[in-house]
């Protein structure tokens, strides 16, 4: 360890980033298979939405709309909503050393709602070529907490708690 003391957990910085909670026009939320997670029984917990790290110089709507375009293959969709404040999770001890290099204890992010735009023949999860996701689907909102691994769960019910009005189908015109 080069003389180094491992450091704990609480003396780590937080990663900085963003997340997307994408909403079709029926109120209901995307959601994709992570690539190469294999937590929970049978699969579960593999699924989340899109979400990642703020670059350098990105403001976070900026790096929200990247990072559903780089997840997803498609940036058809409107900011309608962020969170009032920023949101944390901490890695569970097994991941604190291997994510992100170790230099991390979790996340705090800037979550945003959008509204998807375009049509399900837009997604192309192949789109930049290190894909995210292998699957996708639209579920109800209420079912996020049931699908994110549990150290994420606590997030999920806090953007649902922000963001739960915006479950209701969009109106369309007269």
């Amino acid at each position: 360890m080069n003389g180094e003391k491992p450091k704990k957990a609480a003396d780590l910085p937080y990663r900085p980033g963003v997340g997307a909670m994408l909403l079709n026009g029926e109120g209901e939320v995307f959601v994709g298979r992570r690539s190469g997670v294999r937590r929970g029984p049978r699969g579960a917990y593999v699924w989340q939405m899109p979400q990642g790290g703020i670059d350098d110089g990105e403001t976070p709507a900026m790096a929200v709309m990247r990072e559903l375009a780089e997840e997803t293959g498609t940036d058809k969709a409107d900011i309608i909503a962020e969170t009032k404040g920023w949101l944390t999770y901490d890695l569970p001890d097994d991941l604190m050393g291997v994510s992100w290099g170790g230099r991390y204890r979790g996340q705090t992010q800037k979550w945003f709602a959008l509204r998807f735009t375009g049509v399900d023949a837009d997604f192309d999860l192949n789109a930049d070529g290190k894909p995210e996701f292998t699957d996708w689907k639209w579920v109800a909102m209420a079912e996020l907490p049931r699908l994110a691994v549990p150290f994420k769960r606590r997030l999920y019910d806090e953007i649902l708690a922000e963001f739960q009005d915006l479950a209701e189908p969009k109106a369309t015109g007269a």
